[in-house]
């Protein structure tokens, strides 16, 4: 048989065509019937479900109606929960209580109505991991009023942050690799990219916690797995560059901020964003991040006051602060102030003053380490904003609970009055912050010699609003 008959031959028997369509070859006779999953008998399906991981068994959830219900059977869930929470009852031996493990029959999960046992474990699951994280902020720093351990519990929980940009026409541009700067106080969160939406379409900016509903401590979060959504904030970003504040630039980036720690840094003369950045106080971080809603922002509980905690006449006493200036990536000074006060007499235009470092005295007037500046970068390039740094305040109240916290991006301003020090020869500059519940006013002195700055003065002043609402007084 020469090559054209055998070729004949082959084509009568296995005759095939080309789908231009697929551009793939499709069987036009004698074939065998595809099979698609989707028509494959329920039992035989459930079979398959059987042997998924959970996120597995979560993901396929989300195909459609029917493999929800599937997916969602109390027989699967019911050999899932049970190998991880398996029930105990307590017997009698020897005289003592002992606790063995009881297998869960069939008829339980014949009993309960459809995705019980799946309900009830991830709900248990999200109890374990609560408890986990719980037990891992409970220790508390000294210094700070603050958890001390929580990096380990924002790595226990699997929490990240993400922001969404919207546009005008409602679309939604999601940013999620972020690189992290964890400090005593904060955290500072940056997101650079090469595929930002312009400005001038944007509309919105929110920041979301990101926790798996199910947390794998042995493994990375996935992005494919179940995840929670919790809104931090949401910024309005339609008049950025005219609203908010502008606290400095370099020669390649213009920087916008608008609180709470927000800043926006742009390519210079164009509204095309190089990078955004956020600082995050840690007080509350963990409620914040994880049980707000991906609408709904989570509140803080009011304080409960104690009974006769504070006197009006005699004013505030026994407060402490914990200062941190740093860049995202160095620490310019970090440090905590003891047994601040406020007298009657220090109240005025609605603000309670405390004196933290007094331009007088000058055995009290701290360096900062190294020259002040925000660092910034991105994938091609990276920077320095020369004056502009983050400030992270905490203030205790007297019975040590953290009673104002912020952190935010703020700028040293050179000064236009003449310093009267003796002791130090040199420009002075200003930092000024303000939100509803107080202000921030820091001098600092710069000194030529030996290439540094000094704060000479520090004062901060709490709105009566905020002492009257955390106390019940009425200053």
């Amino acid at each position: 048989m020469n090559m054209s008959q055998s070729f004949a031959a082959g084509s009568r028997k296995y005759s095939e065509s080309v789908n231009a369509e697929s551009l793939c070859w499709t069987p036009s006779v004698n074939s065998k019937p595809s099979v698609c999953i989707e028509s494959m008998p329920s039992e035989m399906l459930m079979k398959i479900f059987s042997y998924l991981d959970v996120v597995s068994l979560l993901n396929v959830a989300c195909v459609n109606k029917r493999f929800y219900h599937l997916a969602s059977d109390n027989g699967i869930w019911l050999k899932i929960y049970a190998s991880c929470f398996p029930a105990k009852r307590g017997i009698w031996k020897n005289k003592s209580l002992q606790m063995e493990t009881v297998p869960l029959s069939c008829a339980v999960a014949e009993d309960r109505k459809p995705g019980y046992w799946k309900k009830e474990y991830i709900l248990k699951q999200i109890a374990a991991v609560k408890t986990r994280v719980m037990q891992l902020v409970k220790p508390v720093d000294p210094r700070t009023g603050l958890p001390c351990k929580n990096q380990k519990a924002i790595k226990a929980s699997g929490l990240s942050w993400m922001i969404v940009l919207k546009d005008k026409n409602e679309k939604e541009h999601v940013m999620e690799k972020a690189d992290l700067s964890f400090k005593d106080t904060s955290v500072t969160i940056f997101w650079y990219s090469t595929s930002w939406p312009c400005l001038d379409v944007l509309s919105t900016l929110k920041l979301f916690g990101v926790m798996p509903l199910l947390p794998d401590q042995s493994t990375a979060p996935s992005k494919n797995g179940p995840r929670r959504r919790s809104l931090i904030a949401e910024y309005n970003l339609s008049h950025l560059t005219e609203s908010s504040v502008a606290p400095g630039s370099d020669k390649l980036v213009q920087l916008f901020s608008l609180n709470p720690g927000l800043i926006v840094g742009l390519w210079k003369g164009s509204n095309e964003i190089a990078f955004v950045m956020v600082s995050l106080h840690y007080h509350q971080l963990l409620e914040r991040s994880a049980l707000g809603s991906a609408t709904v922002q989570y509140v803080l509980p009011p304080n409960k006051p104690v009974l006769d905690d504070i006197d009006p006449e005699y004013g505030l006493h026994g407060y402490d602060l914990h200062l941190d200036m740093h860049s995202g990536k160095h620490t310019y000074m970090c440090g905590t102030f003891k047994n601040l006060f406020c007298r009657k007499g220090d109240i005025e235009n609605g603000y309670l003053k405390l004196t933290v470092v007094s331009l007088k005295d000058n055995t009290k007037h701290i360096p900062l380490i190294g020259t002040v500046g925000l660092s910034w970068e991105t994938t091609a390039f990276k920077g320095i904003v020369k004056d502009c740094y983050m400030m992270v305040v905490t203030v205790l109240d007297e019975t040590q609970k953290p009673f104002w916290c912020f952190s935010a991006p703020v700028c040293m301003e050179l000064s236009s009055k003449v310093s009267n020090l003796y002791d130090y020869m040199g420009h002075t500059y200003t930092t000024d912050y303000a939100d509803s519940e107080g202000k921030v006013c820091a001098e600092f002195v710069w000194l030529e010699e030996t290439k540094e700055y000094f704060i000479i003065s520090l004062i901060l002043y709490i709105s009566t609003e905020k002492v009257n609402n955390w106390y019940g007084t009425n200053y």
